[in-house]
C-alpha cells in the first residue's frame, strides 16, 4: 500500500530529524532501506522518500556506505521523473554525498548515467554534475573524465543535452581557462564558435569553490569571515593552488606514434635525394602534432632526426627536423628527458646557420627539449658550447641560457650550477662581438632576477661598474615565467625580509614542474641571509665580503682583492720597515755577532707584537728578514726567533701571496732542520691561513721537490697531511698532489715514502676509495702499505676544520647556502680528480662489435670497453654511442653477457662519477628492467648496479618522470618485488622526493594484492615510506580508483603504515662526512633544509668559530643559540642534552619479559629486523630513553647512530643503574646495528659492548634468559665477519659475558652457531667452544658431553680448512680435560676424521691433566649468576634467602676475587648475614679480607660447611639456589670440605635425585680415581680421607636418582674396561658398586626407568659381546651383568621383556636372547621350588588328602596368583581351599616370598571374605612393611590428585573407571565385574598430598590403576611385589610398629567413613 509506505517515509523523516547524534546506532539500522526511499515506484510517495534520504545523508555518519545504491538509483529512478521537486531532491541527495567526502563515487554513477538512453536522465546527470562543479570546485570533481566525454555529448541529437554540454563546458572553462581548448578542437566549429563567445563573457578573477566538504568546513567559516571583513587576501594563495591545478596536457589521450611511422622511414630519412628525405620527415611531423604522444622507445627516431639535424646540408630539412623534435619534445614531456643529452649539443652547435627560419625552429626545438629535462643534465652540453669561436653559436647559447634562466627558481638554481655559467658568460660579455656581449648580459640578468643578486655577486666581483649596471638594467626587463613575483621576492631579499612573500614562492614552486626538492624557495633563503649578514652590518649587498654566510666583515672580505700585491722594491722596503721598526734593529739585521743579531729579532718580535694590522708593512717585513744573512743564518736561536716572526706577521697582518713567496722558499729549506723545524711549520701554517691552504700547499709542496733534501721532502709532506686535517680539504689541487705524491712513493729515502703514505691516508679521508685509482699500478709491495694506511682510516670520518675558517669566508661563501643535495661535498672532491675523455675509443666499429650476432664477438667488445674504462680510471661523461649499445646488451639472450654488461654499468658509474646523471634515463631505467630476471644471480647484479648508480646521482633523477612506475606497472614479480625493495631502502634516506613519486602508487597498491607472497610483503614494506614523502592525504586519495573491496584493504593497511611512518630525515646540519675547508657547515646547508636549521648553523659559527665542526658540538653556543632564536625547535632539544638519557622506570624490565613471555608483543628472533620489531622496540625505549637519544638511535643515518654510541659511552660509568635498568633494550638495539652494512657504526658498537660487559661484571649483574637469547644468537653472526679485528673484538665481547652469563648457557648458542653458512663463523665458534670447555671443564658442554661432542665431530669433516682445524683442537683441548674418554663421546667417526683426529692428539702430545685449572673457576660463576637471577625473578616466600644471597653477592668486590674467595674459603653465609662491612683483608680472619690478594690456602673452621644447611628448608622450593650454595663448598680446594660438602648434597633426597647421568658419572670417576690414588696414603689423615669418600659413595648410590646412578655405574664400567690406560682396580670398584646397587634393587625397582637401564645394558653387550668379555683377565664383570640382568628377571618376571622399547635393533646384542633364557629358567624353577616348598609344611594335612594332591593342589594355586592373568582365581581359589579346610596351613608356601608378596595374599582374602559377606571391600592394611613405604615414594602414584604420573605419561581411563565403582558402591549399586588388585601403600608414604576421595576405596583403585596402565615402567604390579627390602634396613621391632601404626590410621579412616 503506497499509502502506508508514505506514512513510513513521514515517520522516518520525523525519526531522522529528531535523532541529534550523528554517530548513534539508530542510523544503522536504516542502511538497507535507504536505496527504496528514493527509487519508490509511487511518485508521491518517492517525493517523501527522497525527503527523508536527504535529511538521512545529511546526519548520519554511517551513510556513505549507501552511496553507490542510492545514486544509481537517483540516476535511474528520479532523474527520470516529471516533476521538477524529484529532479531538484535528486541533484541535492547527489550533492550532499559529495560533501560527506563521497565525489568520486557520486561522479561514477553520474558518468555512466551519461551512456543511459533516456535523454532526461543524461540531462539531469550533466547538470548535477556542473552543479557540483560549480560549487565544489575543481579540486574535488575530476575534469578529465567529463572533458573525455565532452565532445560526445556535443554530438548527441537532443538539443537539450547539447546545451546542457555547453553550459558544463562554460563551467569547466571558468576552472581551467584555456587548457579547456586543446580537448574540444575538433567539434563541431559553430558550437565551438558559441563556446568561444560564452568563454569570453566569464568574469576573468579566478573562480572559488562555495561549498567544501565535511573535512574542509572551517576553511569555509575562515572565508566567510574574511569577505565580511572585506578582504580576499586568502585569495591569492589560493589561485596559486588552483590554476596549475588541471594541465591541458593531463585531459588528453596519449596517442601512440611509432607503428604508425612509414615502414621506409629509416631507409628514406638517409636517401640521397632531398626530397624522400622531406617526405620521411613531413610523415613524421603529421605524427607529432598529436598534442601527447604514448611513451615509447623513440631512441632510433630521434637519433635518425638529430642526423638530419646535424649533418643535413639542406637547411629546409634542418628546420623540418627541428619541428620534428620539437613536436616530439611536447608530446612526451618528461619521457623525453633521456633523449635531451643527444639532442641539445647538435642543435645548439647547428646555431652556426644565420637562416632566420632554421634559428627559429631551432630555438623551438631547444627551448621544448628544455622543458623535458633539468638545467643540472643538460650543463655540460650548454657549456662545451659555450667556447665554441663562432660568434652565432655564442649568442644563441647564451640566448638559450638566459631562456632557461626565466624558467627556474632559486632553488632549481643552485649556486653549484650558477657558478660554472656565471664564468662561461663572464667570458662573453668581454667578447668582441656586441650581439655575443649582449646575450651574455641577459643571460646574467635574468640569473640575477631569478637567484636574487646576493647569489649572484660573489661571481660578479671582478665585473666593472659599467658592465654590472648594464646586467641589472637587463635584470629589470626580464619577465620571468613564473610571473613577476617569484623575481621580485628573490630580488627583494637582498635587502629586507618580505612578509607574505610565502605563499607567492610557493605557488612559483608548484608551478614548476621540476622544482620539488624546495617548495618555499623564499623564506629559506630569507632566513640566512637575514641572519648572516645582520649583525656586523658592514655587509654592502655588492661587496663580495657581505655574503660571508660566517658573518665575516667586510674588511676582511675585501681582503680577497688585496691578495696579490705589487712586488716592491728593496729600497722601498727598507724605507716602509724603518717607518714601523726601531733604527737599531735594522742596522743590527746582518751584524756578524750572532747575540746581536739574536737582540735585534727580539726587537723585531716586539714591534710586530704591538703593530695595528692595518699599519703592517708585510711585505717590506719580510723581505727584511730575509735580508743577509736572510734564511742561511747559521745561529739556530736566531733562526728560530726569525721564523717566529714570520708567523706573526702572517697572523696579525694582511699578509699577501708576494710576501709568501718572498719567505716560502726559506721556510721548506728549513723544514726538516732539527732546531728550526716545527717553527717552520707554524709559520707554513699561519701562511696557509693568510693565503689559503690550496695556493700555500701547491708551492711548498713544488719547492720541497725541486730540491734534493729528503729530509725537508718527508717533512713538507707530513706538515701537510696535519694541515689538510687543520684546513679541510676545500679547493685543493689533487691533480698536482697525485704527481708529487708519486715522485714521493718513488723516493729512495723510507722516510719520504713513509710520509707520502700518511698524506695518502689523509687524503683518502676525504676523496674516498677513489684516490687508490692512481696507484694501482705502483709496486705491490707499496701498494700493500698504501692499503694498510686506507685500512686504517676505514669508517673514519675526517675532522672538522679548525683553521682557516675566517679567512675562507668569501671563498666559502661560492657555495655558502649550496647544495640542493646533501652530496655536494663528496662531488666536489670528485671533481678535482683528472677525467679522461673516452668518446673517441668508442668507435663505430666498437659499437657494431657490441651488437653483433655472434655472442663471442659482442663479448670482445664488451671486453673492449671494460678495458678502456679501467684504464682510464676517471671519465668524461661524454660516451658518445656507448649508451644505446650497452643498453641493447641488458637484454641480450645470454645471461653471461648482461652480467658482464651490468658489471660494466657499474664500473661506468664509479668512473664518470656524477655526471653519470645524464644517462639515468636511457640506461639508469633498463638497468631496473634487468631486475624482473627471473635468475638470482642476474639480478642480484641488477640491483648492485643500480645502487652503485644511485650513490653517485642520488635519487632524485630516478624517480623524476614516469619512467619507474612504468617498470613498477610490469606484472613480474621479481621486478616488483626487487624494485619495491630497492625503494623501501632508498626512500628512507631522502628528504624529499619529486612529485612523479605519485604516479607509482597505483602500481604499488596492485602490488600490494598481488599473487605473489613476496611482492605482497615488499609492498607493505615500501608504503610507509612511500607515505612519509607523499603524505597520507595523497596516498588515500589515490586509493579512489581502485575496487572497494580493495580500497577497504588497502586503507587498513595505509592505517597501518601511518603508524609506522618514518619521520623524514632531518637536513644535515653538520658537515657530512666530508667537509670541505672552512665554510662547510655552511655550504652543507642543503636548500631545503627548515629554516631554523639553516639560521642555527650560521648564528652558531659567529658564536665561536673554532667550534664550527657542526651545529650541536658546543653547549656554549647552543645556550647562547637558545636565547637568540627561540623558535628552533631543536635548540630547545639540545638543552635537554644535559639531563639523564636512561630513565630508570620501576618494574620496567620485569613487566617487558611478562609481555613478551605472554606474547603481548613479538619475540625478538628474526633473520633479519623488520619494520614491526624495530617500530616495537622504538616504543618499548620511548618510555626509558631520553627523547633526543632516541631520535638519534633511530635515525636513518648512520653517523647519527655513532653520535647515540658516542653518547651512551659516556654516560656509562654515570648511569649504571639506567643502564641496567634499560639493558635489555639497549642490547635488542646493538643486535640492529649488527645488521648495520657501515664497519665504523659496527667498531663502535663492539666498542661499547666491550665496555657495557665490563661494568656489568664489576656490577655483579647477571644477564636474564630474556637479554641472552635476544642478544647472544645476533652477537655471534658477527663472530664470522671478515674483518679480523671485529672478530676478535666480538670473541672478546664472549669472553667477558662468561663473566656475567653462565658458559654453560652460552654453549648451546655458541654450538647453534657451528650450523651457519659462514665458514669463518664455524671456526670461530668451534674455537670459542674448545675455549670455554679448557677454562670451565666438561660441565659446560650441553645438553650432554656427548651430544655435544658429536656435533663438534661433524664439523672436522668440513669442507674449510679452518674449520676442520678449529673441530679438531676443540676436540684435542677435551681431549686434554677429559683423557681417552673423548672417543666415546664423540662416537663414530668416518675413518678419514679419525686418523686426522688422532694424528692431532699425537701432536698435541698433552697428557690428560686431571681436571683443568680453571675448571672451578666456572661454577662460582655460575653459582652466582644464577642465584642472583633467581633473586631477581623471584618475589615472595624466597625473600628471606635472597637477602643472605644478595648479602653474598655484595661482599664480592669483582668477579675474579669473588671466584677466588670461594676457592680459598667458604663463605659462612650467617656470619656474613650480620655483617656489613666491605671485605678487605689484611689478616687472617675470615670476616674482612682484600680478596685480591689471597692465595694462601686457609684452614676452614668446621662451622663453615654446616652453615648452609639451616637454609635448606626455604630452599626447596628452588633447587637451583640450594646447589649453588652447597657447590660453593664443593669448590673448595680442601678436599675434606669438599667431601663433606658433596654428603650434605646427596643427604637431601630432592637434591641427589637432580643429578643427570653425566654428572653422576663423572663424579663416580672422580671419587674413585680419588680412593685408587696412591698419594692419598702418603697424607697424614690418608685413610680418614678414603673412608669419608667410600661413606660419599655409598650415600651416592643411595640417594642418587637410581636410573641415572645405574645408567652411569654401567657406562663407567665400560668406558675402564675400553680403556686399556685404566688400572683393573677401578673397574673393580665400579662393579662392587654395580653389586651394592643389585642389593639395592628390590627396594627400588619401582622407581627405576627400565628402559632406559636396558638400553644401557644393551650398549654394554654390544661393544662387549659374551665372548669379548669372557677374554677378559677376570671373571667378575661377566658375573656383574648376569647379576644383574638376574636380579632384574626375578623382579619384574616376563614383564622385562616389555622394557625393551628404547632399543632400536635388538639383535645387535645378545641381551633379549639372554633374558628369554632367564625367564625360561625361572618359570620351569617356580614349579618345582613351589614342590619343594609343599613338601616341608605338608605334614599337617595328612588327615584331610595326600600330601601330593595338596601340595600339587597349592603349588597349583599359588602359580595362579602369582600370574598376572590368573590372580584373581588363584586367591578365590584359595580362599574356598581355607574355608573348607580351616585348618589348612599355607605358611610354607607363604614363607619364602616376599613380605609385600605374604600381605598382598593376606589381603586378598579378607577382600572376598568381605565380599562373600556382602559387606563390600575393606581396608587392606595387613602386613605393610616399612620398606614399602620408602620404594613407593618415588612411584608416580603418590600424587593421587594428578592426571599425569612423573613421567609425563597420561593416566589410562581405569583411574577413572575406580572412582565410579567407589561412587557406584556408596550408592548401594553393585559393580557386576569385580576386579581384585594388587595393593598400594604408596598413599600412606605421603600424607601431605590431598586425595581425591579419602577412602580406603581409593587405595584399591590406585592399586588397580598401577596394575593396568602397563606401559608405564615405574608401577609395582605383581612381580614387582615380590621385592626384597635391602637386608641393611630390615628390622622386624621397627617393621612391626610401622605395621601397627598404620592399622590404626585405617581404623580411623573406616570408623569416619560410617
Amino acid at each position: 500500500m503506497w499509502k502506508a509506505r508514505l506514512s513510513g517515509y513521514e515517520e522516518a523523516l520525523k525519526i531522522f530529524q529528531k535523532i541529534k547524534d550523528e554517530k548513534s546506532p539508530e542510523w544503522s539500522k536504516f542502511l538497507g532501506l535507504i536505496k527504496k526511499f528514493v527509487t519508490d515506484s509511487n511518485a508521491v510517495v518517492q517525493l517523501k522518500g527522497l525527503e527523508a534520504a536527504l535529511v538521512y545523508v545529511e546526519n548520519a555518519h554511517v551513510a556513505g556506505k549507501t552511496t553507490g545504491e542510492v545514486v544509481s538509483g537517483v540516476v535511474s529512478k528520479v532523474f527520470n521523473q516529471p516533476k521538477a521537486k524529484a529532479k531538484e531532491l535528486g541533484i541535492e541527495i547527489c550533492l550532499m554525498y559529495i560533501e560527506i567526502e563521497k565525489g568520486e563515487a557520486v561522479q561514477e554513477e553520474l558518468l555512466k548515467g551519461l551512456d543511459n538512453k533516456n535523454p532526461k536522465i543524461v540531462v539531469a546527470c550533466i547538470e548535477t554534475l556542473r552543479k557540483a562543479l560549480s560549487e565544489f570546485g575543481s579540486k574535488i570533481i575530476l575534469l578529465k573524465p567529463i572533458i573525455k566525454v565532452l565532445p560526445k555529448l556535443f554530438e548527441s541529437r537532443e538539443k537539450a543535452i547539447r546545451d546542457e554540454a555547453k553550459l558544463i563546458a562554460v563551467e569547466i572553462y571558468r576552472w581551467i581557462r584555456d587548457a579547456l581548448r586543446p580537448p574540444l578542437q575538433n567539434i563541431n566549429s559553430v558550437q565551438l564558435k558559441e563556446l568561444e563567445e560564452e568563454w569570453v563573457r566569464l568574469p576573468t578573477g579566478a573562480p572559488k569553490p562555495s561549498r567544501f566538504l565535511r573535512s574542509q568546513q572551517e576553511l569555509e567559516a575562515k572565508l566567510e569571515q574574511q569577505q565580511s571583513a572585506g578582504g580576499d587576501a586568502e585569495g591569492g594563495g589560493d589561485d596559486g593552488d588552483e590554476v596549475p591545478q588541471i594541465d591541458a596536457y593531463e585531459l588528453l589521450e596519449a596517442v601512440e606514434i611509432l607503428s604508425k611511422l612509414p615502414k621506409d622511414f629509416y631507409d628514406k630519412i638517409e636517401a640521397k635525394k632531398w626530397q624522400e628525405r622531406k617526405e620521411a620527415l613531413e610523415a613524421v611531423e603529421v605524427l607529432v602534432k598529436n598534442p601527447k604522444l604514448e611513451a615509447g622507445d623513440y631512441a632510433d627516431l630521434v637519433k635518425a632526426l638529430k642526423k638530419v639535424v646535424g649533418k643535413d646540408t639542406n637547411v629546409m630539412l634542418v628546420a623540418l627536423a627541428a619541428k620534428c623534435l620539437t613536436g616530439l619534445a611536447v608530446g612526451l614531456r618528461k619521457k623525453f628527458g633521456q633523449y635531451a643529452g643527444h639532442v641539445v649539443p647538435t642543435i645548439l652547435e647547428k646555431f652556426k646557420e644565420k637562416k632566420p627560419q632554421v634559428v627559429q625552429a631551432l630555438q623551438e626545438a631547444i627551448d621544448a627539449i628544455f622543458l623535458t629535462t633539468t638545467l643540472q643534465n643538460i650543463s655540460e652540453d650548454v657549456l662545451a658550447v659555450m667556447d665554441n669561436k663562432n660568434p652565432t653559436i655564442k649568442q644563441q647559447t647564451s640566448l638559450f641560457i638566459a631562456r632557461s634562466f626565466r624558467h627556474c627558481t632559486a632553488s632549481t638554481l643552485p649556486k653549484s650550477l650558477l657558478k660554472p655559467f656565471c664564468a662561461a658568460l663572464l667570458k662573453h660579455i668581454n667578447d668582441s662581438a656586441p650581439e655575443v656581449r649582449d646575450a651574455a648580459f641577459e643571460a646574467l640578468g635574468t640569473a640575477l632576477k631569478v637567484v636574487g643578486e646576493k647569489a649572484v655577486n660573489p661571481f660578479l666581483a671582478d665585473v666593472d661598474k659599467l658592465k654590472l649596471d648594464k646586467i641589472k638594467e637587463c635584470s629589470e626587463k626580464v619577465e620571468l615565467v613564473h610571473g613577476k613575483k617569484a623575481g621580485l621576492a628573490a630580488d627583494k631579499k637582498e635587502f629586507k625580509p618580505v612578509p607574505g612573500r610565502t605563499a607567492a614562492s610557493g605557488a612559483a614552486g608548484d608551478k614548476d614542474m621540476k622544482d620539488i626538492s624546495v617548495p618555499k624557495p623564499g623564506p629559506l633563503k630569507k632566513a640566512p641571509a637575514t641572519k648572516a649578514g645582520g649583525p656586523p652590518k658592514k655587509g654592502k649587498p655588492t661587496a663580495p665580503g657581505g655574503t660571508g654566510s660566517t658573518g665575516t666583515k667586510n674588511k676582511k672580505g675585501l681582503e680577497t682583492k688585496e691578495i696579490v700585491e705589487p712586488e716592491l722594491s728593496i729600497e722601498v722596503c727598507e724605507e716602509k720597515a724603518s717607518a714601523v721598526l726601531p733604527p737599531t734593529c735594522i742596522q743590527l739585521l746582518d751584524s756578524s755577532n750572532w747575540k746581536e743579531r739574536l737582540a735585534c729579532m727580539e726587537e723585531f718580535q716586539k714591534a710586530v707584537e704591538l703593530m695595528d694590522r692595518t699599519e703592517m708593512p708585510c711585505q717590506a717585513l719580510v723581505r727584511m728578514l730575509a735580508k743577509k744573512p736572510g734564511w742561511k743564518e747559521t745561529n739556530f736561536q736566531v733562526m728560530q726567533m726569525k721564523l717566529h716572526i714570520v708567523a706573526l706577521i702572517a697572523q696579525k697582518g694582511n699578509f699577501s701571496k708576494t710576501s709568501a713567496q718572498i719567505v716560502l722558499d726559506g721556510l721548506v729549506d728549513k723544514i726538516g732542520d732539527v732546531k728550526c723545524g716545527n717553527n717552520a711549520k707554524e709559520a707554513m701554517t699561519a701562511i696557509a691561513e693568510a693565503c689559503m691552504l690550496p695556493w700555500t700547499a701547491e708551492q711548498v709542496m713544488s719547492m720541497a721537490f725541486s730540491q734534493k733534501n729528503p729530509k725537508n721532502q718527508s717533512e713538507t709532506l707530513n706538515w701537510l697531511s696535519n694541515a689538510i686535517k687543520e684546513f679541510g680539504f676545500s679547493g685543493l689541487n689533487v691533480k698536482a698532489f697525485i704527481s708529487n705524491v708519486k715522485t714521493a712513493l718513488a723516493a729512495t729515502n723510507p722516510a719520504v715514502r713513509t710520509s707520502a703514505i700518511t698524506l695518502l691516508g689523509v687524503m683518502y679521508l676525504y676523496v674516498g676509495p677513489s684516490l687508490r685509482m692512481f696507484f694501482e699500478d705502483e709496486k705491490p709491495a707499496l701498494l700493500s702499505q698504501i692499503d694498510a694506511e686506507f685500512e686504517k682510516m676505514q669508517g673514519q670520518s675526517p675532522p672538522a676544520p679548525t683553521r682557516g675558517i675566517s679567512k675562507h669566508s668569501t671563498s666559502g661563501t661560492d657555495e655558502g647556502e649550496d647544495g640542493d643535495e646533501p652530496d655536494d661535498g663528496g662531488n666536489d672532491v670528485v671533481d678535482l680528480l683528472p677525467r679522461t675523455e673516452i668518446s673517441d675509443k668508442i668507435t663505430s666499429e666498437l659499437v657494431s662489435k657490441i651488437g653483433d650476432k655472434n655472442w663471442k664477438i659482442r663479448k670482445e667488445g664488451l671486453d673492449e670497453v671494460a678495458g678502456i674504462i679501467n684504464e682510464a680510471k676517471f671519465i668524461q661523461p661524454n660516451i658518445g654511442e656507448l649508451p644505446t649499445a650497452l643498453k641493447g646488451r641488458l637484454n641480450d639472450s645470454n645471461k653471461i653477457l648482461v652480467q658482464q654488461t651490468l658489471n660494466i654499468l657499474q664500473q661506468l658509474a664509479v668512473a664518470m662519477g656524477p655526471n653519470i646523471k645524464q644517462h639515468v634515463k636511457n640506461l639508469g631505467i633498463p638497468i631496473i628492467t634487468v631486475l624482473g630476471d627471473s635468475k638470482n644471480n642476474v639480478r642480484a647484479a641488477a640491483l648492485a648496479t643500480v645502487n652503485a648508480w644511485a650513490e653517485q646521482t642520488g635519487m632524485k633523477e630516478w624517480l623524476e618522470g614516469e619512467d619507474l612506475s612504468e617498470e613498477l606497472k610490469k606484472e613480474n614479480p621479481f621486478l616488483r618485488q626487487e624494485l619495491l625493495g630497492w625503494l623501501a631502502e632508498k626512500l628512507p634516506t631522502l628528504r624529499s622526493t619529486p612529485t612523479d613519486l605519485i604516479l607509482c602508487v597505483p602500481h604499488l597498491y596492485s602490488c600490494l594484492e598481488d599473487r605473489n607472497g613476496d611482492v605482497r610483503k615488499k609492498a607493505q614494506d615500501a608504503l610507509p615510506f612511500f607515505m612519509m614523502h607523499l603524505g597520507y592525504e595523497k596516498m588515500a586519495k589515490a586509493t579512489g580508483k581502485l575496487k572497494p573491496t580493495s580500497k577497504d584493504q588497502v586503507l587498513a593497511m595505509l592505517e597501518k603504515a601511518k603508524a609506522n611512518m618514518p619521520a623524514k630525515p632531518a637536513a644535515p646540519t653538520k658537515a657530512t662526512s666530508k667537509p670541505m675547508g672552512g665554510s662547510a657547515p655552511a655550504k652543507f646547508q642543503p636548500a631545503s633544509a627548515p629554516v631554523e636549521d639553516s639560521v642555527s648553523s650560521s648564528a652558531e659559527l659567529k658564536t665561536d668559530p673554532k667550534k664550527a665542526k657542526a651545529p650541536g658540538v658546543s653547549s656554549k653556543a647552543k645556550s647562547a643559540q637558545g636565547k637568540k632564536v627561540p623558535s628552533k625547535t631543536s635548540l630547545k632539544e639540545d638543552e635537554d642534552k644535559s639531563g639523564p638519557i636512561f630513565i630508570v622506570v620501576p618494574n620496567g624490565k620485569e613487566q617487558r619479559m611478562k609481555d613478551e613471555k605472554g606474547l603481548k608483543v613479538l619475540k625478538w628472533n628474526f633473520t633479519t629486523p623488520r619494520d614491526e620489531y624495530i617500530e616495537q622496540l622504538k616504543t618499548q625505549m620511548s618510555s626509558c630513553v631520553a627523547k633526543w637519544l632516541q631520535d638519534e638511535m633511530f635515525h636513518s643515518d648512520f653517523q647519527h647512530h655513532n653520535k647515540a654510541l658516542a653518547v651512551m659511552v659516556d654516560h656509562l660509568e654515570s648511569e649504571k643503574e639506567g643502564v641496567i635498568g634499560c639493558l635489555d633494550l639497549i642490547l635488542k638495539w646493538l643486535t640492529l646495528r649488527f645488521f648495520d652494512t657501515n664497519t665504523s657504526v659496527l667498531m663502535k658498537t663492539l666498542e661499547y659492548l666491550k665496555l657495557l660487559f665490563t661494568l656489568l661484571s664489576e656490577e655483579e649483574y647477571h644477564l636474564t634468559e630474556n637479554e641472552a637469547s635476544s642478544f647472544i644468537p645476533y652477537l655471534i653472526l658477527k663472530v664470522g665477519e671478515p674483518k679480523d679485528v671485529i672478530r676478535k673484538d666480538v670473541r672478546a665481547i664472549l669472553n667477558r659475558m662468561c663473566l656475567v652469563y653462565p658458559a654453560s648457557k652460552m654453549f648451546p648458542f655458541i654450538m647453534e652457531g657451528t650450523k651457519s653458512k659462514n665458514s669463518k663463523q664455524r671456526a670461530e665458534c668451534l674455537e670459542e667452544l674448545g675455549c670455554l670447555v679448557e677454562s670451565y671443564g666438561m660441565n659446560v658442554c650441553q645438553p650432554t658431553p656427548g651430544k655435544a661432542l658429536k656435533e663438534i665431530a661433524i664439523h672436522i669433516g668440513d669442507r674449510d680448512n679452518a674449520v676442520r682445524n678449529a673441530a679438531l683442537n676443540t676436540i684435542v683441548t677435551v681431549y686434554n680435560v677429559h683423557g681417552d674418554q673423548v672417543f666415546k663421546l664423540i662416537g663414530n667417526l668416518s675413518e678419514k676424521d679419525m686418523s686426522m683426529l688422532e694424528e692431532r692428539i699425537k701432536r698435541s702430545a698433552k697428557r690428560p691433566s686431571a681436571a683443568p685449572i680453571k675448571q672451578v673457576e666456572e661454577k662460582p660463576q655460575r653459582t652466582q649468576s644464577i642465584s642472583s637471577n633467581a633473586n631477581m625473578l623471584r618475589k615472595g616466600p624466597a625473600e628471606d634467602m635472597s637477602s643472605k644471597l644478595n648479602q653474598a653477592r655484595s661482599m664480592s668486590g669483582h668477579p675474579e676475587a669473588a671466584q677466588m674467595v670461594r676457592r680459598e674459603f667458604q663463605l659462612d653465609l650467617d656470619e656474613i648475614e650480620n655483617d656489613n662491612g666491605t671485605v678487605r683483608c689484611e689478616m687472617p680472619e675470615l670476616v674482612q679480607h682484600k680478596l685480591d690478594d689471597i692465595f694462601e690456602p686457609v684452614l676452614i673452621p668446621e662451622p663453615k660447611i654446616r652453615a648452609v644447611s639451616p637454609h635448606f628448608d626455604d630452599m626447596h622450593s628452588n633447587t637451583a639456589s640450594t646447589i649453588n650454595f652447597i657447590i660453593s663448598q664443593v669448590a673448595s680446594g680442601d678436599i675434606n670440605t669438599s667431601i663433606q660438602a658433596l654428603t650434605q648434597l646427596f643427604q637431601i633426597e630432592s637434591l641427589a635425585r637432580e643429578a643427570s647421568t653425566g654428572v653422576l658419572k663423572d663424579l663416580m670417576h672422580g671419587l674413585i680415581t680419588l680412593m685408587l690414588d696412591s698419594r692419598i696414603e702418603e697424607l697424614e689423615e690418608g685413610q680418614q680421607v678414603i673412608r669419608s669418600v667410600n661413606l660419599l659413595v655409598v650415600k651416592v648410590l643411595e640417594k642418587s636418582d637410581q636410573t641415572n646412578i645405574l645408567s652411569a655405574l654401567l657406562v663407567l664400567l665400560q668406558d675402564s674396561l675400553l680403556a686399556t690406560a685404566s688400572s683393573p682396580k677401578f673397574s673393580e670398584l665400579v662393579m662392587k658398586c654395580l653389586w651394592r646397587m643389585v642389593r639395592l634393587l628390590p627396594d627400588t625397582i619401582n622407581s627405576i626407568n627400565l628402559d632406559r637401564i636396558l638400553l644401557d645394558i644393551h650398549i654394554f653387550m654390544k661393544v662387549f659381546p659374551k665372548e669379548k668379555l669372557k677374554q677378559c683377565k677376570s671373571e667378575f664383570p661377566i658375573r656383574t651383568l648376569k647379576t644383574l640382568l638376574h636380579t632384574l628377571c626375578k623382579l619384574k618376571g616376563p614383564k622385562i621383556l616389555d622394557h625393551l622399547t628404547m632399543i632400536d635393533n635388538k639383535s645387535e646384542s645378545e641381551l633379549e636372547a639372554h633374558l628369554c633364557r632367564m625367564m625360561k629358567h625361572s618359570m620351569d624353577q617356580t614349579g618345582s621350588k613351589s614342590d619343594k616348598e609343599t613338601e616341608k609344611g605338608a605334614s599337617r594335612l595328612d588327615e584331610k588328602s595326600s600330601k601330593a594332591k595338596v601340595n600339587d593342589f597349592l603349588a597349583e594355586i599359588f602359580k595362579k596368583i602369582g600370574s598376572k592373568e590368573n590372580t584373581k582365581e588363584g586367591l578365590a581359589e584359595l580362599y574356598e581351599y581355607k574355608k573348607k579346610y580351616s585348618d589348612a596351613d599355607i605358611e610354607p608356601f607363604l614363607r619364602n616370598s616376599s613380605q609385600f608378596f605374604q600381605s598382598y595374599v593376606e589381603r586378598g582374602l579378607r577382600v572376598i571374605e568381605m565380599e562373600r559377606a556382602g559387606k563390600g571391600r575393606v581396608p587392606t592394611s595387613a602386613g605393610i612393611s616399612p620398606q614399602m613405604e620408602v620404594t613407593c615414594v618415588p612411584t608416580p602414584t603418590s600424587t593421587v590428585s594428578s592426571i599425569g604420573n612423573t613421567n609425563g605419561e597420561e593416566v589410562g581411563p581405569s583411574v577413572y573407571l575406580e572412582r565410579l565403582k567407589i561412587l557406584r558402591q556408596r550408592c548401594g549399586l553393585d559393580n557386576a565385574k569385580q576386579d581384585d588388585r594388587p595393593p598400594l601403600t604408596s598413599l600412606l608414604s605421603k600424607p601431605a598430598v590431598p586425595t581425591v576421595a579419602s577412602s580406603t576405596d581409593m587405595l584399591h583403585s590406585k592399586l588397580s590403576q598401577l596394575r593396568e596402565s602397563r606401559e608405564q615402567h615405574q608401577h609395582s604390579d605383581l612381580d614387582s611385589n615380590q621385592i626384597h627390602s635391602s637386608g641393611t634396613m630390615t628390622t622386624s621391632s621397627s617393621s612391626t610398629a610401622n605395621i601397627d601404626d598404620l592399622k590404626k590410621r585405617l581404623e580411623r579412616i573406616k570408623s569416619s567413613r560410617k
